[in-house]
């Protein structure tokens, strides 16, 4: 599903493997050099959609480093130049494995052709979790769901990171900013953070404390 909202963004949306991943690409429509978001699973069926549109894949980004997340990832460096970028927290893990490994933290930029991607640090369902905010796109990895949030009973998840992530970072992006998540959960494929503010349970609790309370009571909800 290639997303048709602006002339200014290359963004594709695929969903890939057992799990109803979400991979993407995103970049420049115009020098058709892109970024692959979380690939995984059918790393062969991401390169020849990158060869039917001809994109060039030039920047690897990861939202967090779980297995479903990261398993196509030394097999689309064998196809391609491109490095990995992944927040700072989980690069330690990581550096042992990719050879072309960058570290990012909150605020920092990149640049694919002529777009940039910001990258938002979103500690919670894993501490490095991070989303990429592209002009009013963003695209969540499992930290934002459309109706959900990802779990934080998980090792190294943490609840008040969540809470954190969810109310002082994402809700205060503007409303009409569109929410692309890691993952089909949901009956539509994207959402915007004007509607999860209103709809999503995970985003109506106004305090921590009610957060832990009642969010932690329905962790069976929470998705992966």
């Amino acid at each position: 599903r290639t997303i048709d909202v602006t002339s200014s963004i290359y963004l594709k949306q695929v969903e890939l493997g057992p799990m109803a991943n979400y991979v993407y690409f995103v970049g420049d429509p115009h020098s058709r050099e892109v970024a692959v978001v979380d690939p995984a699973w059918e790393v062969d069926r991401i390169v020849d959609m990158a060869q039917e549109q001809d994109l060039t894949i030039t920047k690897i980004l990861i939202t967090h480093s779980h297995f479903d997340h990261i398993n196509g990832v030394e097999a689309l460096l064998n196809h391609t130049k491109a490095k990995v970028y992944i927040n700072k927290v989980e690069a330690e893990f990581m550096k042992a494995v990719w050879s072309d490994l960058v570290k990012v933290e909150s605020g920092d930029t990149t640049r694919v052709g002529d777009v940039d991607i910001t990258f938002l640090h979103t500690p919670g369902h894993t501490p490095g979790s991070q989303c990429f905010l592209v002009q009013n796109h963003l695209i969540s990895g499992d930290t934002l769901f459309i109706g959900a949030c990802g779990r934080c009973d998980l090792p190294g998840s943490n609840p008040e990171d969540m809470y954190d992530s969810l109310t002082q970072k994402l809700a205060k992006l503007d409303e009409r900013t569109a929410v692309f998540p890691g993952h089909n959960y949901a009956a539509r494929p994207y959402s915007t953070i004007g509607d999860e503010k209103r709809f999503n349970p995970y985003l109506q609790f106004q305090s921590l404390q009610d957060f832990l309370r009642r969010g932690m009571g329905t962790v069976q909800q929470w998705k992966e």
